[in-house]
């Protein structure tokens, strides 16, 4: 045994020791380094451990259960369906899992990626101690915890005197958990005084947020998995569920009411293929779809004129816009069979619930937040919403997704409030304690926005935590060119082999879900716990101790105090988001929400009971706008950004691949398990005449060209896409070479779904 490392008995008693002396320690981060040198070679980072004492030394972290041999349960870390699973302890350590029966989520369910949850934490590749390098020509050296804080706090602070207080931003995540959300978005932009931070749900969420706040006056999912059940049409737009989340096509396939399903999806995708109706549009079509629909519904009379009178704003405006939309000319722009679009019509229109579902492939568009819209417009007239069985629903993508939206403090100021709302500054000051000065009166720079910025030299250090933008954004070789002009680069994550980790000045390690605790807030609007069941491995600390370690080293003020375990910041978020219509104080603390199977905001204080397990919004037909109505949005199509032609002559889709894979594969390939699932290596779908057309067989390699990149794939020939259509499955890292960097301009929501490319034989 290593003689630093002494048997646990007496390693225990020389931690307590020095915790016990930390007085004489200036600095936590100081007595956290110390820590790490006298017991280096302890299994799992000493400040994970330190839970007799977390005040004392300020990063509060919480232990993995000290239940030897025993089952807890946790959500799951990867989408947001928000499965909970029950994790199987062996020595306080968790070993196995299975699906949890009870919750109300998944029922037992999970899938690929949830029984394989455990295994990214395993890998080789994890990122086990702080690394730097004074120039990206040199390699990383291994650095301690003290010498980490004292660079970033350095070199953050000379970047923004020697440029501007804006110079520098984040860029976060729908990864982590909520409490960690707000703890980076409170230092970042309360003490660090960084303006300008946004987060990867921009490129997933940020056009339901919009849609949803213009239309109900908050961004609001008023649904709940049980209208899956409850429905006898389901409407799916741009959405594969199969694929995507699986857990929710079960629930659907639970539907006993015999239910019409229509997909609407320029591909003929896995879910498209177990409907009852699938309207093979042409790609970004859409808008002109759902107003041409709507029209026809005016005429047919299937509207709920009762309910449009008394709950919305806006529908006269709206009937009269319709109508320069009649179905030939739908026909004609969709691509779409008259007698297709007649039975759809009469599908919505005779259907007693109607829910109507989408994602990302109205997210990612050009016009994305208005193709929205006109969906949530649909369920409006028709009076679907507020009832079992129906509404506008958006599914999102990231675990905590909802918790980015509502408490990452990037496009909202805390718990769904407004930067430029004088009394908001002033209530969030309130109660964390600070001035309100401190809080910013101005909306951040949108992802995009902040990318620009970097090329302007308006930013010039960046921090980048739990998320991989050299992967995942759009045209990546301009992402990836950016990135080198930055002073100073951070990237914060389990893994320091990443696509963006590559490129950076300084490397964070930290924890990953089951290493760490708090809370994820899913599509349906529910809380659920995550829990620690193992130990982070080598000086890795969970994000919230690495955000506390460094406003500690930067001087934060007495709040940072207060905020010293994730649940401390938790009943500080309830506080805040009071008369919100998030209004989560009612949730007593993690022990009640763990008890309740998580739980679906709102729970008011007022709440008398535990509230249902199953609740849906609006069933009051009372919305969150000032007149309390809901609003018809709408304006004509815009025209498409890139439109193929004779030199890119396909319209190149993206989207999920396998249920086995996630995001950039940077958990999911370090499963075993999950890789032999699905192809190694990138491959494009075509059409077979397409592919004959230009003398190409199965298995052949192929040269994708776009206006920003050229890759060279294995080649698949499918009738599942269209003629003039290809498909490549976003996970792999060539994909965004080809992606465009138009953006929507009210969500600022990349064009990921639709641009053009030619295809030829390598």
């Amino acid at each position: 045994m290593n003689p630093e490392c002494p048997e646990p008995s007496r390693r225990g008693k020389a931690i307590e020791s020095i915790v016990s002396s930390s007085v004489a320690f200036p600095s936590p981060v100081q007595l956290v380094d110390t820590l790490q040198r006298r017991f280096r070679a302890f299994d799992g980072p000493l400040t994970e451990q330190l839970v007799r004492h977390p005040g004392r030394w300020g990063l509060g972290q919480v232990p993995a259960t000290n239940l030897p041999d025993a089952t807890t349960s946790s959500v799951c870390g990867f989408c947001a369906t928000g499965c909970s699973l029950n994790l199987h302890l062996k020595e306080g350590q968790a070993v196995n899992l299975t699906p949890d029966p009870e919750y109300p989520v998944n029922l037992g369910m999970a899938c690929p990626k949830g029984w394989e949850a455990l295994s990214p934490l395993e890998s080789q590749d994890r990122l086990t101690t702080p690394r730097y390098r004074e120039s990206r020509s040199e390699p990383f050296r291994d650095i301690s915890w003290v010498e980490a804080a004292e660079i970033f706090c350095e070199r953050m602070r000379k970047v923004g005197a020697q440029w501007s207080p804006e110079s520098c931003a984040f860029l976060s995540t729908g990864q982590i958990c909520s409490e960690e959300m707000a703890l980076l978005g409170a230092f970042a932009k309360f003490e660090m005084g960084m303006i300008h931070g946004d987060g990867n749900t921009r490129q997933c969420m940020a056009t339901a947020v919009a849609a949803y706040k213009e239309s109900f006056g908050f961004d609001a999912p008023p649904y709940t998995y049980a209208d899956f059940e409850e429905s006898d049409v389901i409407v799916l737009v741009g959405s594969n569920l199969c694929i995507a989340h699986p857990i929710m096509w079960q629930r659907v396939l639970a539907n006993r009411r015999s239910p019409e399903i229509v997909v609407i999806d320029p591909r003929k995708t896995e879910t498209a293929m177990q409907a009852s109706q699938h309207l093979a549009l042409q790609p970004k079509s859409d808008l002109t779809l759902f107003y041409g629909v709507a029209r026809e519904l005016i005429r047919r009379g299937h509207v709920d004129r009762d309910f449009v009178a008394a709950h919305t704003s806006g529908f006269d405006a709206f009937s009269g816009f319709v109508d320069a939309f009649p179905l030939e000319e739908v026909e004609k722009a969709t691509g779409i069979p008259g007698s297709e679009l007649e039975k759809l019509v009469e599908t919505i229109g005779r259907g007693e619930r109607v829910s109507f579902w989408w994602t990302m492939g109205v997210n990612q568009g050009y016009e994305a937040t208005r193709i929205a819209q006109s969906i949530i417009n649909l369920a409006l007239m028709t009076g679907n919403i507020g009832r079992p069985g129906t509404g506008a629903n958006s599914i999102t993508g990231q675990c905590n997704a909802m918790g980015s939206r509502l408490f990452s403090n990037t496009t909202n100021l805390l718990g769904g409030h407004d930067f430029t709302n004088p009394a908001h500054r002033e209530k969030v000051a309130s109660v964390l304690g600070i001035d309100p000065a401190q809080v910013p009166s101005r909306c951040s720079l949108a992802y995009d926005q902040i990318l620009e910025g970097i090329d302007t030299g308006d930013i010039r250090g960046l921090w980048m935590i739990a998320t991989n933008g050299g992967h995942s954004w759009c045209d990546r070789k301009q992402f990836l060119d950016r990135i080198a002009k930055l002073d100073f680069f951070v990237v914060q994550d389990l893994y320091g082999n990443t696509e963006s980790a590559r490129h950076a000045d300084l490397l964070l390690p930290a924890a990953g879900w089951g290493e760490k605790e708090g809370t994820f807030i899913n599509s349906e609007r529910r809380f659920g716990l995550v829990k620690k069941v193992r130990q982070a491995p080598g000086m890795a600390l969970s994000d919230f101790s690495i955000f506390r370690l460094l406003a500690k080293a930067w001087g934060s003020g007495a709040w940072i105090d207060r905020w010293n375990q994730p649940e401390a910041v938790f009943h500080d978020l309830k506080e805040i988001t009071r008369g919100q219509p998030c209004d989560i104080t009612g949730m007593k603390d993690y022990a009640w929400l763990d008890r309740s199977g998580g739980c679906q905001w709102p729970v008011p204080e007022s709440q008398v009971g535990q509230p249902e397990p199953q609740r849906r919004l609006f069933e009051d037909g009372q919305f969150f706008t000032p007149d309390r109505r809901a609003k018809f949005c709408f304006e004509p199509p815009a025209e498409n950004p890139e439109s193929t032609n004779e030199q890119f002559p396909f319209v190149l889709l993206t989207g999920r691949g396998t249920s086995a894979q996630w995001h950039t594969q940077t958990r999911t390939a370090k499963s075993g398990v999950l890789r032999r699932m699905y192809p190694e290596k990138c491959y494009l779908e075509m059409h077979p005449e397409d592919a004959a057309r230009l003398n190409i067989q199965n298995g052949d390699s192929v040269r994708i060209r776009s206006r920003r990149g050229q890759i060279v794939t294995s080649v698949w020939r499918t009738p599942t896409v269209g003629c003039g259509r290809v498909f490549l499955p976003m996970h792999y890292a060539e994909t965004n070479r080809l992606t465009q960097g138009v953006v929507d301009p009210y969500s600022r929501q990349p064009n990921f779904k639709s641009c053009a490319v030619s295809v030829e034989k390598a």
